[in-house]
């Protein structure tokens, strides 16, 4: 397909103002590009695929990319991947340099984007074409892996695992499935709502509600002062931004978008690591390590290179083998069940005009943040000061009433919407991971299915370890996250145990 030819006036449009409300959503403290997503993916049913991942993608890259305005303003991280951004950021606004930060942070921020959209290109292709040899054994260890590493790298392996595994089990709630070797008897229900739960949850209202509602009820538990950080933004006009600034940081722009493209690929890591690794990275390189933390160019650039980075490189393990690399492309997954479509390893060759417009679609989104936010800053600075009790209750609306139009008005997606709101808030409160269990909840179908099919074919458990040399390879990478995940903790402890 002729790319000129997907590139219409209301293609652009859509890119153009998912990237504005994305950057709204990720300026606001709380409301991140994940709960941006998941609002407005209801909208997309009414655009068709190309249109409605079209502005899903401009809402990812504006909301990644908008967290680094209260970042800088106001040591407050906008979004979990604007964490490391605080660190230099807020310090050079105490000097009178938040416009200098913020569009230093806005030049790494198209950098990390561009650089993972060509690993994307490149990569992915690649990585579905040889996925296309996996049998069902491969595929069932591939979904193994994804949730062993998710695990690993959560704040506790066993919270992690455990996280995963209740995803799963909430997966699997329902019929059993004859298509899939069941025996189409009602399981994990104990006899509640069987008219309602034949087909288990509805994957939307769940989304709307762990990254929606719960997200509303957090931030309200939290009060909602009225004149909210108003007095508090400075931009300054001190040292004036310069492109020169850059002279030095090539190494430093490539290693870090690198290292956030890199984190993207891994499955539920989330942007928050990408940045603080990137960060700590680029101090150990540093010839002048001390000036971290005072207000240092080289921190800023670190943190937004990794953090854009994340966007491009969470959506190859999405389009490539159908696994989510964080918690904003596992939504996507959505958009495209609302178009009958499945992602995976016949995905990209299956739909090329897809792939392309996607493609595109995030090149346009990262030259809009880009254009928008460098030329804009000082009006979208003033985004952090809107009062979030006039911004909560539109955003309450929204999900209410796309749970229930979804589906074509079924009240019980409404009720699902507070079932899982209420369980994101209660899992924030006890320190579950939503990550994992959202993960496990969106590959607990397809694991099932992959691990009967595979006993169904070979007739033994066995299979799984002699199958071919891809099983061997993945049981050592397995072994590896677990190993390191234990080494982590105990190198954690040794850490406690000294200071």
């Amino acid at each position: 397909m002729d790319f000129l030819s997907m590139i219409t006036p209301l293609f652009l449009v859509l890119i153009f103002s998912g990237t504005v409300i994305g950057i709204i959503f990720g300026a606001v403290p709380g409301m991140t590009a994940t709960m941006a997503v998941a609002v407005c993916l209801p909208l997309t049913y009414s655009l068709g695929l190309e249109n409605g991942l079209a502005l899903l993608l401009g809402l990812y890259v504006g909301g990644i990319s908008g967290g680094l305005v209260p970042a800088i303003l106001l040591n407050i991280p906008g979004t979990p991947s604007s964490i490391a951004t605080t660190f230099d950021g807020y310090p050079m606004t105490q000097r009178g340099e938040g416009e200098s930060a913020l569009k230093i942070a806005i030049f790494a921020s198209l950098f990390g984007g561009l650089f993972s959209l060509i690993v994307l290109y490149l990569f992915a292709p690649a990585l579905a074409d040889f996925a296309i040899q996996f049998s069902y054994v491969e595929k069932f260890l591939i979904i193994f892996l994804a949730l062993t590493v998710m695990a690993a790298l959560s704040s506790s392996m066993l919270i992690g695992i455990f996280s995963g595994v209740l995803g799963i089990l909430v997966s699997l709630i329902g019929a059993y499935d004859v298509s899939v070797g069941g025996n189409g008897e009602y399981r994990l229900m104990f006899g509640f709502m069987e008219p309602y739960l034949s087909g288990g949850f509805s994957l939307l209202p769940v989304l709307i509600g762990v990254f929606g509602l719960s997200s509303i009820l957090i931030e309200a538990a939290g009060g909602v002062p009225e004149n909210e950080g108003a007095a508090k933004i400075a931009l300054g006009h001190g040292k004036k931004f310069r492109l020169s600034i850059f002279r030095g940081e090539w190494s430093n722009l490539f290693r870090s978008a690198s290292i956030g493209t890199f984190i993207g690929l891994l499955p539920g890591v989330g942007g928050s690591a990408a940045s603080i690794m990137s960060y700590s990275q680029a101090k150990t390189f540093s010839k002048t390590p001390k000036e971290f933390g005072k207000g240092h160019p080289t921190g800023i650039v670190a943190s937004e290179a990794s953090n854009n980075g994340l966007t491009g490189g969470a959506l190859v393990p999405l389009l490539s083998l159908g696994i989510p690399g964080d918690s904003t492309t596992a939504i996507l997954i959505g958009a495209f069940t609302l178009q009958g479509i499945q992602v995976g390893p016949l995905f990209i060759s299956g739909n090329l005009e897809i792939w392309n417009s996607m493609i595109v679609a995030m090149l346009f989104a990262n030259i809009f943040m880009f254009a928008i936010m460098y030329f804009a800053i000082r009006h979208i600075a003033k985004i952090v000061t809107v009062p979030k009790y006039i911004l909560l209750p539109i955003i309450l609306m929204m999900c209410v009433v796309g749970s229930y139009t979804i589906n074509y008005g079924i009240m019980f997606d409404v009720w699902t919407l507070l079932i899982f709101g209420l369980f994101g808030y209660l899992a924030y409160l006890i320190g579950l991971e939503i990550a994992p269990f959202i993960i496990g909840f969106i590959l607990g179908p397809s694991a099932e299915i992959y691990f009967v099919k595979s006993l169904e074919s070979f007739g033994t458990v066995s299979i799984f370890f002699t199958k071919s040399w891809i099983a061997g390879v993945l049981w050592l990478l397995i072994a590896a996250s677990i190993g390191l995940s234990i080494w982590m903790s105990m190198a954690a402890g040794r850490h406690n145990d000294e200071t």
